[in-house]
């Protein structure tokens, strides 16, 4: 092994670690960083925009931005977030109190369906009422437990969520006025041909904006519609059910028809026909349309992913990484797609 090669095997080493240290520094923060990151990538052609019209005010760009983003996304969610948490609280509450009784519910379903149906299910084991409850009431327990758990861990530590908060403003700023310097560094230090370099960026920019405009869009509008026409019915809980179907709504061959229809169906079968049609007809021609109208306007149908493969990135992503696996699943994906479409033999790289 001579001088030279020694010399770029050891800088190369050197360069890993010290690339592994600094993750490792930010791993604490990983979540301020990532959503950072992602947001700038969301509000770039905004910032552009403006840039255009401030010229040479690139701070005052970045600041603008910045604000728009916090209007727009950031507060909205707090405040959402805030009133589902009381939401779930109270209705912890009821199942604790016994003011809400999960095995009336079950009765009065099991006895409005048909006979031959609830044969079907006393064969199965799932006419037993107690059972069926004691099961339900176990799993909502824990559930409850879990989110009690999660919000008290939360309250105890306040102040690493600030920072964290406050650290992700503070990167998200400095990540819109210096993007375009940072992303033309990384894309320079890649070692890979130009071509392919651009392919990989530009999958891993669409990859994030799809999944943020259309996923968390579509399922958010999705979920708001579905929580109006709750309280519209004057069904309890139209906050959280609201919700469950913007969670839902995220899965693709899953959705909001999981909570809606079912409830449909519980006011048709229980006599209560305007109810039940009124949500039959806004599910299916309100809720149900959302996704076939606003994904392509908001996405564009090149840049989806077939949705086995984002349902499995993304519930893959949320087991490992939360929340954030939301985005970071469905781009693993899609990096992983891109990366084999290079390798395959015979595969010519884009101008």
């Amino acid at each position: 092994m001579d001088h030279t090669e020694l010399h770029q095997k050891s800088f190369l080493l050197l360069l890993i670690l010290a690339t592994l240290g600094f993750g490792w520094i930010l791993l604490p923060f990983f979540n301020a960083v990532f959503w950072a990151a992602v947001l700038a990538i969301v509000f770039t052609p905004l910032h552009h925009r403006l840039q255009r019209r401030l010229p040479r005010r690139h701070n005052l760009a970045a600041l603008a931005t910045l604000l728009l983003c916090l209007v727009m996304v950031i507060l909205p969610l707090l405040l959402l977030g805030n009133l589902l948490a009381r939401e779930v609280a109270e209705t912890y509450e009821k199942f604790q109190s016994g003011r809400m009784n999960l095995g009336t519910y079950l009765r009065d379903g099991i006895d409005l369906l048909p006979e031959w149906l609830g044969r079907l299910l006393e064969r199965h084991g799932f006419a037993n009422i107690n059972t069926v409850q004691d099961k339900i009431s176990s799993s909502a327990m824990q559930g409850g437990q879990f989110l009690f758990s999660r919000t008290l861990v939360v309250g105890q530590n306040t102040m690493n969520f600030l920072i964290g908060f406050a650290l992700m403003l503070y990167l998200l700023f400095f990540l819109l006025r210096d993007g375009v310097a940072l992303t033309a560094r990384i894309r320079q230090a890649l070692p890979l041909s130009m071509a392919h370099k651009q392919r990989l960026l530009t999958k891993f920019t669409t990859v994030i904006r799809a999944t943020i405009k259309g996923n968390f869009v579509v399922a958010a509008v999705q979920g708001t519609l579905g929580g109006v026409i709750f309280a519209l019915l004057g069904i309890e809980g139209a906050v959280l059910w609201g919700a469950v179907m913007a969670f839902l709504s995220l899965l693709p061959a899953f959705g909001a028809a999981l909570v809606w229809a079912p409830v449909a169906l519980y006011f048709l079968f229980s006599g209560e026909l305007w109810r039940g049609v009124v949500l039959i007809v806004f599910g299916m021609g309100v809720i149900g349309l959302i996704d076939n109208l606003l994904r392509p306007i908001l996405v564009g149908r090149d840049t989806r992913m077939p949705d086995y493969v984002v349902l499995v990135s993304t519930l893959g992503g949320l087991a490992l990484f939360g929340l954030s696996g939301f985005v970071i699943g469905p781009v693993i994906a899609g990096l992983f797609i891109s990366a084999w479409d290079i390798f395959e033999p015979g595969a010519e790289a884009p101008p």
